[in-house]
């Protein structure tokens, strides 16, 4: 049991840069989906598309860097979904609202299941699992919202998807940067 405590303790040791950087493109994806509230739907189409493309990107390079290790997996999954999503929207010709909805709707349940399976599994080594939860909360909440149409009648999506972005990406800096902090205190385990 100690050496599996051990080893989740180091998951994020050495990457909680990438963590950060994803926080930081998520929360820079929230800030342009309100400076461009009133845009076309294609716009933010092409908007998310390259959001959930780097996020996977970068999601990618951190599960390959602890693979093998619990939790890379998850991480594996979730690039995959937002490669998937993010090539969707971009091929998809058609800029309805239906269409971009269910993209972001797709990626944003299966992510935030995603963060919460990887929160859940790291909450007793990790007393900052708590942010990369809640992420996943915020994530599947704004699913269940897409997913039920309340954002399009009550407020613009663009501007719905803004504010949950803002939230997880800051969720995501949390982590990361908790992480950072950790490693800074924490002697490297082999």
């Amino acid at each position: 049991m100690a050496e599996s405590s051990g080893i989740r303790l180091d998951l994020y040791r050495g990457r909680g840069w990438i963590v950060i950087f994803r926080g930081l493109v998520a929360i820079a994806f929230g800030v342009l989906a309100f400076a461009w509230a009133n845009a076309s739907l294609r716009r933010l189409a092409l908007l998310f598309g390259i959001y959930a493309v780097l996020h996977a990107f970068l999601s990618i390079i951190a599960a390959v860097g602890k693979r093998g290790e619990p939790g890379c997996g998850l991480l594996g999954t979730e690039a995959i979904v937002g490669f998937f999503a993010g090539a969707i929207t971009f091929v998809t010709r058609s800029a309805s609202a239906k269409a971009v909805v269910f993209f972001i709707w797709l990626w944003a349940i299966a992510t935030g299941m995603l963060r919460i399976a990887e929160g859940i599994q790291m909450r007793k080594h990790r007393p900052g699992s708590v942010w990369l939860i809640l992420s996943g909360l915020a994530a599947t909440f704004l699913g269940v919202l897409l997913l039920l149409r309340v954002p399009i009648r009550i407020f613009a999506p663009a501007s719905t998807i803004g504010v949950f972005a803002l939230l997880c990406g800051l969720f995501e800096v949390l982590v990361g940067w908790g992480s950072k902090r950790r490693q800074r205190q924490e002697p490297h385990v082999n």
